[in-house]
């Protein structure tokens, strides 16, 4: 079973692509998030065999937006050269904000408002500025704050005041994830990730971006994150990376598990598909990747919000009327080791199944 269809009929991704995610400080750091998003919507209609003016909407998530400049995802579809009537939306949902993108575009074309939409996202999180709160006003005496865009926006819970990591140290502790399961995540994630470069398995998915370098222009093409030298000693070795929540009533004293080693890296790049409707898959004569036959979202309490994919999953399982277990492939954000480990074991993954 599926979601109802709508009067557009089905809704399929016809097409993706993705620029290389460079690390922090590396190959993308001076290439503007709406740069990389235009070179990944250039890159998927291409693919797609559209004309630029078949495309009603472009939806792009974006997290970190401050000095992106006015209406980001705008940009982004006029750097890919699509036609001045498109429309386009920039939308911030945190973590999940492509693939929110995504679920918007299907469900305007469910609705029958669109028949063809780009969506995905795009990010740079080197180009988060640093931001003087105080200054518009003048300072009087004494010393000012500057602050960090990239971890404010981006990496900070507003409403408990602490990093995503000490969200991630709650859940650990919660859920009973222990430092050496989360390494040992971590290092066969890396070893996943190197496996699937040296097999070409990307190849097709990238688009490469041109970057300067001094004088020469050169292209990039291959992620920087994955690390080759990963081993679980090294990982083992780090030092605890971020401060501990206050326990819950129920715990005992936490101990810190959460290290630069099995946390997300920071990072930049962009990704876009293009959504169509059955009617605009027949009239253009395009070729399904998938098809789309459910989505869901769930929320918790923020400081449990690494726990909400349970909620989400489950959710969107009753919907369809389907078991995990008929699924061959499960992929998930790696937001933490320690968040993937939690709602995979509460979910009942195949771990096999895991990408």
């Amino acid at each position: 079973m599926e979601q109802p269809t709508g009067r557009n009929g089905g809704v399929y991704l016809v097409s993706a692509a993705r620029t290389p995610i460079g690390k922090f400080g590396g190959s993308l750091a001076d290439t503007p998030a709406t740069t990389l998003g235009g070179i990944a919507i250039r890159a998927a209609m291409e693919r797609a065999k559209l004309p630029a003016d078949a495309v009603e909407e472009v939806i792009m998530g974006q997290v970190i937006q401050a000095g992106a400049g006015q209406a980001p995802a705008r940009i982004a579809a006029l750097n890919a050269g699509l036609a001045d009537s498109t429309s386009a939306t920039t939308i911030n949902k945190v973590c999940g904000s492509g693939l929110k993108a995504i679920m918007f575009a299907a469900a305007q074309i469910r609705a029958g408002d669109l028949d063809i939409a780009v969506a995905g996202g795009m990010e740079n999180m080197d180009q988060g500025p640093y931001l003087l709160p105080k200054a518009r006003f003048g300072y009087r005496l004494g010393n000012g704050e500057i602050v960090d865009a990239t971890v404010v926006d981006g990496l900070w819970c507003a409403t408990e005041a602490v990093h995503m990591g000490t969200h991630a140290e709650r859940v650990a502790g919660k859920s009973r994830v222990s430092r050496e399961d989360q390494d040992t995540f971590a290092f066969q994630s890396h070893q996943k990730a190197v496996a699937a470069i040296d097999a070409g398995r990307f190849t097709e998915e990238i688009v490469p971006v041109p970057v300067r370098r001094g004088k020469e222009v050169s292209l990039f093409d291959t992620d920087e994150g994955p690390r080759r030298d990963s081993t679980t000693d090294a990982l083992g070795r780090l030092k605890p990376a971020f401060a501990l929540p206050e326990p819950n009533d129920d715990e005992g004293p936490l101990t810190a598990s959460v290290t630069a080693g099995n946390a997300p890296g920071i990072t930049d790049g962009a990704a876009a598909t293009v959504v169509a409707s059955e009617r605009a898959v027949e009239r253009f004569g395009l070729t399904p990747l998938a098809r789309v036959i459910g989505y869901s979202q769930a929320d918790l309490a923020p400081r449990w919000l690494f726990l909400a994919p349970i909620s989400g999953v489950q959710k969107l399982l009753a919907r369809i009327e389907m078991p995990i277990e008929a699924f061959d492939l499960i992929e998930i954000n790696e937001a933490f080791a320690a968040q993937v480990l939690a709602d995979g074991r509460e979910l009942g993954f195949d771990w096999a199944k895991v990408n």
